[in-house]
This record gives C-alpha cells, sequence and structure tokens, in this order.
C-alpha cells in the first residue's frame, strides 16, 4: 500500500462527503486506502457515509480525545508507506497526489510536506507555509496582521516563498500533512498533549530538530472549507491559545526563559483582545 489517508471527523458529515468524494474523483495511480475516525461526533449522520464509501474504513472513537489523539490510533492501523493527515473540511482539485509521492521519494532526510491551500473564494491560506514561532515573529503575528499581506518579507508566514513554488519551509499545517508512516511512528506521532492546534507546529518543529526537511508544494492546490466546520467561540479560543501556550512552554520556558515570558505575555494579551471581539 503506497499512501494511507486518515481524516478524523467531528460533526461535519456534509464537508467529510465532499472530502470523500474528491478523493475518489482526483487521485489515481496510487495504492491507496482512506481511514476515517469519527471522534465521538454528537451528530451520528456520518454513518450514513458507511454505504456510501464501502471501500472507506469507518472508526467510530469511544471518546473525544482530541486531534492528535485520533490521528495516532488511525495511523497505528494504516498500512500505507506514506500517511497523508487531512482535514474533513478539505478537497481535492486535481490528480496530482502520484506526482506527490514521487517528489517525496526524491528528497534526502524527507520528513512532511504540504501543498498550497486555498478557501472558497480562491484565496490562498498563508498557514501553508510557516516559520517556527519566535519572540519576534509571534508578536508581528499576534498583533499587526497586516503584515501577512507583505508578499515579501519572511516572518511567521512565509511570504518570501511564491504561492506556487516548492520550497523547504519549517511549518506546514495539519490540514494537510504527509509523512512516512515508518518516521510518523518513531516521533510517536503528534503530541498528545494538545486537543486541538498547536500540534502540527510542534510535529514540524519536532523533524527540524531530529535533521529532517519539510516541504511546501506550492505546485499541488487543495481547498480548505476554513472556519465552516469550527465555531469561532470561547471554546475555540481557550484550544487555540491554550495550544499556543504548551508549545512555549514546550520549547522556550527552560531553553530561552526570557523569550518565554515575552510570548507568554503576547498570548495571554492577545487571547484578552479576542475575548473581547467575541462580544
Amino acid at each position: 500500500m503506497r499512501l494511507s489517508i486518515i481524516i478524523v471527523n467531528y460533526n461535519v458529515t456534509r464537508l467529510l462527503r465532499n472530502c470523500l468524494n474528491s478523493i475518489q474523483q482526483y487521485i489515481s495511480n496510487v495504492d491507496y486506502e482512506v481511514i476515517v475516525m469519527d471522534n465521538l461526533s454528537p451528530d451520528d449522520s456520518w454513518k450514513v457515509l458507511i454505504d456510501e464509501f464501502p471501500t472507506v474504513k469507518f472508526i467510530e472513537n469511544t471518546a473525544n480525545e482530541g486531534f492528535a489523539k485520533a490521528n495516532n490510533k488511525a495511523a497505528k492501523l494504516a498500512t500505507g508507506e506514506y500517511i497523508l493527515l487531512l482535514n474533513p473540511d478539505t478537497a481535492f482539485e486535481e490528480d496530482s497526489m502520484k506526482e506527490i509521492l514521487d517528489f517525496a521519494d526524491a528528497q534526502s532526510n524527507f520528513g512532511c510536506l504540504g501543498v498550497r491551500l486555498h478557501d472558497l473564494e480562491g484565496k490562498f491560506l498563508p498557514e501553508s507555509k510557516r516559520s517556527v514561532p519566535d519572540v519576534f515573529n509571534s508578536f508581528e503575528k499576534l498583533f499587526t496582521p497586516f503584515s501577512s499581506k507583505n508578499k515579501s518579507k519572511k516572518g511567521y508566514y512565509r511570504n518570501d516563498i511564491a504561492e506556487n513554488n516548492i520550497a523547504e519551509v519549517d511549518v506546514i499545517t495539519g490540514a494537510f500533512m504527509l509523512m512516512k508512516k515508518k518516521l510518523y511512528l518513531e516521533i510517536e506521532g503528534l503530541d498528545e498533549t494538545y486537543f486541538m492546534y498547536g500540534e502540527d507546529i510542534d510535529l514540524c518543529f519536532t523533524l527540524l530538530r531530529k535533521g529532517y526537511k519539510n516541504w511546501y508544494f506550492g505546485k499541488s492546490s487543495v481547498l480548505h472549507i476554513k472556519g465552516e466546520s469550527t465555531v469561532k467561540d470561547k471554546k475555540y479560543l481557550e484550544n487555540f491559545y491554550g495550544a499556543m501556550q504548551i508549545f512555549i512552554r514546550k520549547y522556550y520556558k527552560k531553553q530561552n526563559p526570557v523569550q518565554y515570558q515575552f510570548l507568554k505575555l503576547g498570548l495571554k494579551v492577545r487571547h484578552f483582545i479576542a475575548k473581547l471581539q467575541l462580544k
């Protein structure tokens, strides 16, 4: 088996159906399997998809243990040489999976790979290619969002790399993350300390620290219907900013306590501002 596509579902049946249809439509010349791990969705309408997609392996989790744990469970069941972590709110638009896998095969010290993601309006999503968070680019990201419009600047978002290029980057997004299964299991997959958000940054940073190379493959484009599967409420903010606190505590508290204190304060201030904006 060449590829195992892993999708963690939580209450987004319509989006999941669209994703599975796109896989069937656009992936050819690749021996692949699809594993869907449902994270105990309160809406069990996803079960209608079992008959619609008889070749897909559907697994019902016994609890909503978060994105990292669900992916790690599915990865242990995967039989492919490569695994692709894929969000249910994504959709393939072209038959490029074989080209992507061939590219990965040709790389030495291959870590992980992401592609060019865009939203429903065709707008490029800058989280497709990022830097590891530090005190400088994190401040820029948290407090000067207009900076992401700078098309040539290397900051938290790698705007110095053209959208359609292929280049080494620090961080890609977990919405589309390709890795070799052996390596994924070797580094113990996603850090299960994270419930949701931040685990993709952590995994990419782990790979970099071990000497692997992460790639942005801008030749291939995938739709990411960002936002429809996530309610931007107080719980979302707690998960998002909580994940960032986990990351900086893990990598900066002991190694660089000064940066840690600045990042910690910045995250708290930005979290407070975001909560005010909800009201």
